[in-house]
């Protein structure tokens, strides 16, 4: 959700620019001075100028080619009159949906409903179902209109159709997955109204920061510990730590879009970029699509116990291994040409003497993290689900004042997320439902015993492919919606115990976020600060990438050995 709207709002920007551009050069406009004064001849088309504007002015031209004194003169602006055949109105931008990609999108839905035979172990109605379903998946991709947008078209096209009722279609609105997804944005707001996290952040600075790698290394563990508090890796990204990175850069002469940047920001802005997918892989709660993936999971069969903990004791060791190596690995691979940064320290000193001390609002918010945190770890132990947590936490937060209701109002992402999530995950548990994951899994199954892969082999293929494929989405949770119950199913039916394909998916959905600069939310947040070039995004995106799955693979087996998840 909030990495596919950013995603939007960069590419209807660049599409705006570029228009404007090439209607720029679409017709020669003749040039005039914008104010002229002095010599000027009186001109042929000037008597039929009817703007009130001018029509209501005093004489501002003399006869004569020279002014006298005393004179009054009007300027007259080249936008003020317009040469025949000359058109200076761009034209209007496109509504509706975009023509390609929307029938694009209609087509493939029309292909797999009337054109491929249907196989005999699937019902009429699951079959329509994957078409509409697909359907929607290939508009999540092409984007004919926005994500929500497009989602609701396909929920009205599987009630229009008889495919589903009224109430199985709007079924998944009241899935408390979701509603805990919604409501870790307004925690994510509270830390950035509040200034709790800009705080946190730079007292790391202070601590680390006398060098470029300590600096690095500061920030990136600040964004691990305030990570399962708020639950969105855009927010941290936007809110919290691209502006302390701007900060010092500009403080050791390292401007965005100049040579100099190499000085100091980009290895910063590429050094947090990669190590935030990491921190949203550590905790369930540091990422919206970490819970959804869960949720999915639940809907085949695989139900995780006690998920908080066991989602942190799975990830923790190898996580915590790439947290350490990636600030590293990149001060190699994409090194800063400033090693040294002796001010930083007290930057963040004298920046942390300008925010006072901590308010009022500020320790409400920890009070409140504090308890939402412990309520997740342990309140499966009294009985309290995780979204009841959630709401007892944002009940604190607006009764207190930290929060209001316009924040929540004005929170349109987490609106957003509502609509299309609870459309994709309704129409994936009812395609459950009806037979057609079973049937697209046992069709996997057959295909890899052919190839007589051993389960291990089969899951690293998987899991592989999960990752890659990625570099078709702009959104994670677009990308979770679309194929994370496919793939689990084919990881269960290839033999890979449930658990750990279920977490290991997950935790690759956090980690693709950095393959691209529209690969999620943080990434167009960090490319667009303009400190790093596209070329190292793509090129330092799939190097880290093989690092990642290296260090995932090889301590992550171990330690899931260790933890008997398989």
């Amino acid at each position: 959700m909030e990495s596919f709207a950013l995603h939007s709002l960069s590419t209807s920007s660049f599409s705006l620019s570029s228009r404007a551009s090439l209607f720029r050069r679409s017709k020669p406009i003749i040039k005039s001075p914008p104010s002229i004064h002095h010599n000027l001849k009186p001109s042929p088309s000037l008597p039929t100028l009817r703007s009130p504007s001018l029509l209501a002015s005093k004489p501002f031209i003399s006869s004569s080619h020279s002014s006298k004194p005393g004179k009054t003169h009007f300027p007259i602006q080249a936008s003020k009159y317009e040469e025949p055949g000359t058109t200076l109105t761009p034209p209007p931008p496109l509504q509706g949906a975009k023509p390609i990609p929307f029938i694009i999108s209609i087509a493939v839905g029309i292909a797999v409903r009337f054109f491929v035979p249907k196989p005999v172990e699937v019902t009429p109605q699951a079959w329509q179902l994957l078409a509409i379903f697909l359907s929607t998946i290939a508009g999540l991709i092409l984007s004919p209109l926005p994500v929500g947008a497009w989602a609701f078209l396909g929920l009205t096209a599987s009630i229009v159709t008889g495919t589903l009722s009224f109430p199985t279609a709007f079924g998944a609105f009241t899935n408390e997955v979701i509603w805990l997804i919604v409501i870790s944005f307004f925690f994510a707001r509270g830390f950035v109204k509040t200034g709790l996290g800009d705080r946190i952040a730079t007292y790391f600075v202070k601590w680390l920061g006398k060098s470029t790698l300590g600096l690095s290394y500061g920030l990136t563990l600040s964004e691990a510990l305030i990570a399962p508090a708020m639950p969105s890796t855009t927010a941290r990204a936007g809110g919290v730590f691209l502006p302390i990175i701007q900060s010092l850069s500009l403080s050791g002469g390292s401007k965005s879009g100049d040579p100099s940047k190499r000085k100091l920001g980009s290895y910063l802005v590429m050094s947090q970029f990669q190590s935030s997918g990491n921190s949203s892989a550590l905790f369930l709660t540091a990422a919206a699509q970490n819970l959804l993936c869960l949720k999915l999971a639940e809907e085949i069969g695989v139900i995780i116990p006690s998920p908080w903990v066991s989602w942190f004791m799975a990830a923790s060791l190898p996580a915590f291994v790439c947290l350490l190596a990636t600030p590293l690995v990149l001060y190699k691979l994409f090194p800063p040409e400033t090693k040294d940064t002796p001010d930083a320290p007290a930057m963040a000193t004298k920046k942390l003497e300008n925010m006072g001390p901590i308010t009022k609002n500020e320790f409400i918010m920890v009070g409140t993290m504090l308890l939402a945190v412990s309520l997740w770890v342990f309140g499966d132990a009294f009985g309290i689900a995780s979204v009841v947590t959630a709401m007892i936490g944002l009940s604190i937060l607006l009764l207190l004042g930290v929060l209001d209701w316009d924040d929540c109002l004005s929170e349109k992402s987490a609106w957003d997320t509502l609509a299309w999530f609870s459309v994709l995950v309704g129409m994936a548990g009812q395609l459950t439902n009806l037979g057609i994951v079973n049937w697209m899994s046992g069709c996997v199954a057959t295909t890899l015993q052919s190839y007589s892969l051993s389960w291990p082999v089969a899951f690293g293929v998987l899991q592989a492919a999960y990752f890659f494929i990625h570099y078709l989405f702009a959104s994670q949770t677009g990308h979770v919606g679309a194929l994370y119950s496919a793939f689990l199913a084919m990881n269960l039916a290839a033999g890979v115990p449930g658990v750990l394909a279920a977490l290991a998916l997950a935790y690759n959905t956090s980690l693709f976020g950095a393959l691209t600069h529209y690969s999620s939310g943080q990434a167009a947040v960090y490319y667009g600060a303009g400190y790093v070039d596209l070329p190292d995004v793509f090129k330092v995106g799939f190097v880290m990438a093989l690092v990642n799955a290296v260090i995932w693979a090889i301590v992550g087996s171990f330690w899931w050995k260790f933890l008997g998840l398989y």
